[in-house]
């Protein structure tokens, strides 16, 4: 790119806006409902959490590896139009894979039987299952008999002859060249044996493993998507001196999360219940999620990106660990972002489970869900009130106290709408918690490090953290229920925001010195004398500071 071209920032931004909108109301016509398909296909409440708890490890592994790479070979457009087209294309194959039990699959479209489907703790997929295993098992033992009835015979035949066998060289290369192709023949019958056992396997574990593999592959095709269009975009309004015109669009995402779980939701409800064949009308949410995608891929297609090759980022995220271990808040800040993280998993794996237990059609989950993603929204106009009368550290407890209420409400739920009111809460679960995330990352951040700090948090949560709580999340709900399992994550985060104000005091707060405000503080009518004093007493700041990480500790608690 010449630097003699002429940026349009307005139509860059208004781009950016378009793309992340339409992205995020892709993923939120599906995400949100795709456990609960799992759950209508047959899957137990762990084989659930593990095929999610899988995307998220690898989503931690591969998106920055991903967007390193789409950088360092000038890709990121083909990776923008490859994600697009292949994640839609992957998320429509899942829909071939077949359920357990067709007339249990085929119940659940009826809005009344919603009930029907197998509850987390019962183990009706397996007796549905049980005569299908059984009947595999019982043929593959017959084939069994009738395949090792020549051996048998065989090996009772020798010793009768063994008396007669002379042993001499011919006799010796005879008995060799008959070993040889009996090994073959036994490694060919553990082949078959082999393949004969996959296809003994039950039902359920077919069902889990082809779902592992799909899901699997759509989140190695998506997952660079987002962050190499966010380090395009920003490296592009940055070459024009404009990167802090890039957090006004931080809010499209959110309101694309809210028009695609709420219009999709509302879309299905509206549907007849079968749309072809056998197959329910969850299929509305995988559509939808590939319709927006392609309307996303011709604003892709237009999206102005840049490559700086000048800016060295294989260090950041190393400076990044090392400022955060630095600071005692920032740890803390690391540690609460972790269990947020994992509480937050459950809510998105397993609370349309929950509703769909109480009669909760998917109208009521969209509107609720939709709901959520406006209130997280509306933080926005109400952080500038709020940062006046509390500091970052009490806002970071108030978001993580908040989601473990929630959680507990979720687990008396009673009706349909049951859930709606509280969902208001997410304006603090969500907008306070990041908000508070990202004003200390500012604190610890050096210049230039700032987004990669935030990435190390976003990752934690939304990735490891996400993790660990699908994993143990699924085997919770299999052993104590979902009830059990809201219950749970809202006491452990609870407990934790209880300890954590009182750490938090323990912990000096850290921030960096903003040098561009006292440059540009009354320069202009400050006097040569005062000038110089200025200069001086800001070397000396540059220096301690220098010598500090560029931080330096201030006796406020807050």
């Amino acid at each position: 790119m010449k630097k003699t071209k002429q940026i349009n920032i307005k139509r860059t931004l208004a781009l950016a806006r378009a793309f992340h909108f339409l992205y995020s109301c892709a993923k939120s016509c599906l995400l949100p409902f795709v456990t609960l398909y799992f759950r209508q296909l047959g899957l137990t409440p762990e084989m659930t959490g593990i095929v999610m708890g899988t995307k998220h490890l690898i989503s931690l592994v591969w998106r920055p590896l991903g967007t390193q790479l789409a950088k360092m070979y000038n890709k990121r457009r083909v990776v923008l139009h490859g994600s697009l087209v292949c994640s839609a294309v992957v998320a429509l194959v899942m829909l071939l894979v077949p359920p357990v039990d067709l007339q249990a699959h085929n119940n659940t479209c009826n809005g009344s039987n919603l009930i029907s489907t197998p509850s987390p703790t019962e183990s009706q997929p397996n007796v549905s299952t049980a005569p299908a295993s059984q009947s595999t098992v019982n043929f593959s033992d017959a084939v069994v008999r009738t395949s090792h009835l020549p051996v048998t015979t065989k090996s009772t035949a020798e010793p009768k002859n063994k008396s007669f066998v002379v042993f001499n060289s011919t006799s010796l290369r005879k008995k060799r060249s008959q070993v040889k192709p009996n090994t073959e023949k036994n490694k060919e019958e553990g082949q078959q044996d082999f393949l004969s056992s996959l296809k003994m396997m039950d039902v359920q574990r077919q069902l889990f493993f082809l779902i592992l593999i799909t899901v699997s592959v759509w989140e190695l095709v998506a997952a660079p998507l987002e962050w190499t269009a966010d380090d395009g975009l920003y490296d592009y309004l940055d070459f024009a001196d404009a990167s802090d015109h890039y957090s006004s669009t931080g809010l499209c995402p959110v309101l694309g999360a809210a028009f695609g779980v709420a219009g999709s939701g509302l879309l299905v409800s509206q549907l007849n219940c079968f749309i072809v064949g056998h197959t329910s009308r969850s299929i509305v949410h995988f559509l939808c999620y590939a319709g927006v995608s392609a309307l996303a891929l011709p604003v892709a297609a237009f999206l102005p990106l840049y490559l700086n090759k000048q800016r060295v980022t294989a260090n950041r995220l190393i400076k990044a660990v090392q400022l955060m271990h630095g600071s005692r808040r920032a740890t803390l800040c690391a540690v609460t972002a972790l269990l947020v993280g994992m509480t937050r998993s459950t809510v998105d794996n397993f609370l349309t489970w929950q509703m769909q237990d109480h009669h909760s059609t998917e109208l009521h989950m969209g509107v609720s869900l939709g709901l959520a993603s406006l209130s997280q929204a509306a933080f926005a106009f109400l952080a500038v009130r709020l940062t006046r009368l509390l500091s970052s550290g009490r806002l970071l407890t108030l978001g993580a106290a908040a989601l473990g209420l929630q959680c507990l409400y979720y687990s008396f739920l009673w009706g349909p709408w049951a859930a709606l009111p509280v969902q208001l809460l997410s304006s603090f679960s969500c907008g306070a918690f990041w908000w508070a995330v990202k004003v200390q990352s500012d604190d610890v951040a050096t210049p230039g490090t700032e987004r990669s700090i935030r990435r190390l948090y976003n990752a934690l949560s939304l990735d490891l953290g996400s993790a660990l709580g699908s994993f143990a999340g699924g085997f919770a709900v299999r052993w104590f229920g979902l009830v059990w399992l809201f219950r749970g994550v809202a006491a452990a985060l609870i407990l934790w925001c209880s300890c954590l104000p009182l750490l938090q005091w323990n912990a000096p707060h850290q921030y960096r010195i903003n040098y561009s405000r006292l440059l540009a503080a009354d320069g202009s009518e400050t006097s040569d004398s005062e000038s110089e004093q200025e200069r001086d007493w800001l070397d000396k700041a540059m220096e301690d500071d220098h010598c500090n990480n560029n931080t330096y500790g201030r006796g406020l608690n807050h």
